[in-house]
C-alpha cells in the first residue's frame, strides 16, 4: 500500500489542490507524493540560538532575533521600489529590506507591526548600520509551536513565493505528507541496516525533513546517501554480470610467434611494471570465452599504445584481425605511424582508413581486409561503415573512447559472428570514484607510471611583466634545436573577454622572432583542413620553430622535438585542458617546460588550477582537484545523462561511502547473484521497480 500511495498525484495532498499542484510541477518537478518526499531541505536553521541586535558583528553569519516590527513603508518608484521595515528589540533597531515583494508579503508585514516576531537572515553592514535583506519572518507564537530545534529550509523560486508557497507552507505540506504516508517498504536487507546502524527507511525520511538534532540528521543523510550509491553500483554490477553471461567471445588461448618475436627482438624499451600488470590483466581477459570490456586509463606518455599493440599481437597470434579506432584523422595517422615504426620489420600488414582515403586505395584495403591479408586496420569512425567487412575480427581498440557514442561502439559487435573483445582507452585521467560510477560495468586498468628516462615536465607560472624574459628563454631553447608551442584560448578579439588575441599574439611573436633566423606557423579552427594540415606538417618536420595555435592541438600532435609549451591566458582554461596541453611536450628525452602565462590578479578557482599545475604532473591528482572545483557532472559532461543525478550524495565529499556501497553491492552479488534469497527480496523489489529503465542499462555498447 505504501508503494502505491507514493504514486498519488500531488494535487490530492491536503493543502495543495489544482492551482498549487501546477506551480509545484512546473517549478520543482513535484508531480506525485514521492517527488515531494524526495524534495529535501538544502539547509537547516538552528532554532535553539537567538541573538540580540547589539550582539551583531560584521562577521556574523545568518542569525535569529526575537523582536517587533516598529513600522513599514514602500520607498522608490516602480522597478526601483523596495519594502523597508524597522525592526527592534530591547537593545536597538535594524532595517529589514525586501527588493522583491508581493501583495501577500506586504499584508503579512503590516499585520505583524507591533507584535512579537522572529526574523532570520544574514546581516549586512553599511555606514556602521545593520540591515537584513529578504529575511524570513514568522510570529513568535508560530515559531514556538514547532517542536523542532533544526528548522528545514527548502529551495524556492520567485514564482513559488508569488503564489504564497513559502518555506513555511512547504514545511506544512511535508508534515501533511507524513500524515498520509504512515509506512514505507524497506529497500535494504536487515543485515545491511544492522551492519551500518541505519534508521528504518520511513524514519530516515522523517529525520531528514524534521531532524530533532544534528545526530539524527547525520544518521538520516548516511542512510539516504548510501541508498543512492548502492543502487547505482548494483545496477552497474548487474549489467556487468549480464554482459558476461550474454556476450560470449573468442578464446585467445595461446601466446604465439608474433608476440614472442616482437617482445624478444623489437620491443624498443623495457616495459614499466604498470604496463606489465595491465598486459597480464588483458591477457587473462582474452583467454576467457567472454567478451572483454575493459577501460584502459593512462596519462599522456604512460604507454597505452604499447599495451594496445601487445594486445593486438595476442589476437593476431590466435588467427584474428584487429580494428584500432581513433576520433580524429590526426590521431589515427599517429597510431598508424607508431604501429608501422614498431612492427615494420615483421611479417604483418597494417592499413589505415579515413574519410580522405583515395578510392583505389580504399578498394584495396577493403579487399585485403575481407580476405584476411590485412591484420590490423587503423582508422576513424570510417571503420564502422557497413562496407568495411573483416574476415575474422577478434579485437577492437578504441582510443579517446568518450568521443564516440554508444550506438557507434555497438556497431563493432556486428562485425563478426561473435562480438569482438573491446579495449577502450582514454588519456583523460578520471578520478577513481567517478570512474567507478560512470564505468563501473567495465573492468578498469590504470597505467600509473611513466616509462624510465622520461624527464618530468617543469611547469612554471609567469605574468605579463615576465614576457621579455620568456622570449629570451624561447630563443635559448630554439638555439639548442628545440621547438615551441604557444597556445591561445581565442581566435578573434572578443569585446566581452580580455583574452590575449591569437592574431595579435602571432604578430608580436613574428616581430620578436623575425625571418630568416626563425619561422613561425599558425594553426586554428577556422582554417581550411588542408591549410591547417600544411602548417602542422611544417612544424612536425622541423621547418618552423614556433607553432602559434588555439586548442586544436590539444589531442593528437606528437612532436618529440618540441620542449616548450607556453599557454597564454592560462587562467581561462580548465584543469584537464591545461593538463592535456602540457602533455604535448615531454615526449622526447630532453627536459621540457610548460609556462602558464596569466594576468596579475587571479580569482580563487583560477589560482587553485594554476598552483595545482605547478605542483604536480600526476594526471590523476589533477583530475581529483578538477572534480573538487567543478563537480563530477561538469567534469565528464554527465550532468544531463541521468547517471549521476544524486539528490543527496556527492561524489567529491562522500568518496568513502561510495566505496563502501560498491563493496557491499559486490559482496551481495557474490553470495546471491540472482537476488533469490528471501532476505534480499526488499532489495530486489526496489531495484526492479525503480532502476530497470535507467540509462545505466544501455550506456556502454
Amino acid at each position: 500500500m505504501a508503494g502505491n500511495i507514493l504514486k498519488t498525484p500531488i494535487d490530492y495532498l491536503n493543502g495543495v489542490g489544482p492551482e498549487r499542484a501546477k506551480i509545484l510541477q512546473s517549478e520543482l518537478g513535484i508531480y506525485r507524493f514521492e517527488d515531494l518526499l524526495n524534495h529535501f531541505p538544502f539547509r537547516y536553521i538552528d532554532r535553539s540560538k537567538y541573538f540580540k541586535i547589539n550582539e551583531i558583528l560584521p562577521t556574523s553569519a545568518e542569525i535569529q532575533i526575537i523582536g517587533k516590527i516598529k513600522s513599514r513603508q514602500e520607498i522608490g518608484q516602480q522597478r526601483g521600489k523596495r519594502l523597508v521595515a524597522i525592526f527592534q528589540d530591547e537593545t536597538g533597531e535594524i532595517e529589514l529590506v525586501w527588493f522583491r515583494f508581493t501583495k501577500w508579503l506586504k499584508e503579512t508585514i503590516q499585520n505583524a507591526v507591533g507584535k512579537p516576531v522572529v526574523i532570520y537572515g544574514k546581516p549586512n553592514e553599511f555606514n556602521r548600520k545593520y540591515s537584513i535583506v529578504h529575511p524570513e519572518l514568522e510570529t513568535l507564537e508560530n515559531h514556538k509551536s514547532s517542536p523542532l530545534s533544526l528548522f528545514p529550509v527548502y529551495s524556492s523560486t520567485e514564482k513559488l513565493q508569488k503564489k504564497g508557497i513559502t518555506n513555511r507552507v512547504m514545511q506544512k505540506l511535508q508534515l501533511q505528507l507524513f500524515q498520509e504516508v504512515q509506512r514505507l517498504e524497506e529497500n535494504l536487507s536487515d543485515e545491511i541496516i544492522q551492519k551500518f546502524r541505519f534508521p528504518k527507511r520511513l524514519d530516515a525520511y522523517r529525520q531528514i525533513h524534521f531532524p530533532k538534532n544534528l545526530e539524527e540528521l547525520k544518521q538520516a543523510e548516511n542512510r539516504l546517501k548510501f541508498e543512492e550509491f548502492f543502487f547505482l553500483q548494483l545496477g552497474l554490477l548487474v549489467k556487468k554480470l549480464n554482459h558476461q553471461q550474454k556476450f560470449k567471445s573468442f578464446e585467445f588461448d595461446s601466446i604465439g610467434d608474433h608476440f614472442n618475436e616482437f617482445y624478444s627482438n623489437y620491443l624498443p624499451f623495457e616495459l614499466t611494471n604498470a604496463q606489465k600488470r595491465v598486459v597480464k590483466e588483458i591477457r587473462a581477459d582474452l583467454a576467457r570465452p567472454v567478451q572483454m570490456n575493459r577501460l584502459l586509463q593512462g596519462d599522456v606518455g604512460s604507454g597505452k599504445t604499447m599495451v594496445a599493440l601487445l594486445s593486438a599481437l595476442i589476437a593476431i597470434d590466435n588467427g584474428y584481425q584487429v580494428a584500432f579506432m581513433a576520433p580524429t584523422e590526426i590521431l589515427a595517422q599517429q597510431h598508424y605511424q607508431a604501429l608501422e615504426n614498431y612492427l615494420g620489420k615483421m611479417d604483418l600488414k597494417i592499413g589505415i582508413l579515413s574519410g580522405s582515403t583515395k578510392t583505389k586505395e580504399r578498394r584495396e584495403i577493403l579487399e585485403d581486409l575481407a580476405t584476411g591479408k590485412l591484420e590490423i586496420l587503423v582508422g576513424t569512425h570510417a571503420l564502422l561503415e557497413e562496407k568495411v567487412v573483416f574476415q575474422n575480427l577478434g579485437l577492437t581498440l578504441i582510443d579517446e573512447q568518450h568521443k564516440f557514442g554508444v550506438a557507434q561502439r555497438a556497431q563493432f559487435l556486428k562485425k563478426n559472428k561473435l562480438p569482438p573483445h573491446v579495449l577502450v582507452m582514454t588519456a583523460t585521467p578520471i578520478p577513481r570514484t567517478l570512474a567507478m560510477s560512470l564505468y563501473g560495468d567495465l573492468d578498469i586498468s590504470v597505467l600509473d607510471e611513466l616509462p624510465p628516462g622520461r624527464k618530468s615536465i617543469q611547469t612554471v607560472h609567469k605574468k605579463d611583466k615576465d614576457r621579455l624574459a620568456l622570449f629570451k628563454f624561447m630563443k635559448d631553447e630554439i638555439q639548442k634545436g628545440r621547438q615551441v608551442y604557444v597556445v591561445y584560448p581565442l581566435i578573434e578579439e572578443s569585446e566581452k573577454l580580455d583574452y590575449k588575441d591569437l592574431m595579435d599574439g602571432f604578430e608580436s611573436i613574428s616581430r620578436a622572432f623575425p625571418l630568416p633566423d626563425f619561422a613561425v606557423s599558425i594553426v586554428h579552427g577556422k582554417m581550411k583542413p588542408a591549410d591547417k594540415d600544411f602548417e602542422m606538417q611544417r612544424f612536425v618536420k622541423g621547418q618552423t620553430q614556433i607553432l602559434v595555435a588555439t586548442t586544436v592541438i590539444e589531442v593528437g600532435v606528437n612532436v618529440p622535438n618540441a620542449s616548450v609549451m607556453v599557454i597564454e591566458s592560462a587562467e581561462k582554461f580548465g584543469l584537464s585542458q591545461l593538463h592535456q596541453l602540457r602533455g604535448r611536450v615531454g615526449r622526447g628525452a630532453e627536459q621540457s617546460y610548460c609556462i602558464l602565462m596569466t594576468k596579475d590578479q587571479l580569482n580563487e578557482d583560477a589560482y587553485q588550477r594554476i598552483s595545482t599545475m605547478v605542483r604536480t604532473n600526476d594526471g590523476f591528482e589533477v583530475a581529483e582537484v578538477d572534480m573538487q572545483l567543478r563537480g563530477p557532472g561538469n567534469l565528464m559532461g554527465t550532468q544531463q545523462s541521468g547517471v549521476l543525478n544524486f539528490k543527496l550524495a556527492n561524489l567529491t565529499k562522500d568518496q568513502k561511502m561510495m566505496h563502501t556501497a560498491r563493496f557491499t553491492a559486490e559482496e551481495l552479488l557474490k553470495n546471491d547473484p540472482q537476488l533469490e534469497k528471501i532476505e534480499n527480496q526488499a532489495i530486489k523489489n526496489h531495484f526492479q521497480k525503480n532502476y530497470k529503465e535507467t540509462l545505466i542499462w544501455s550506456r556502454i555498447g
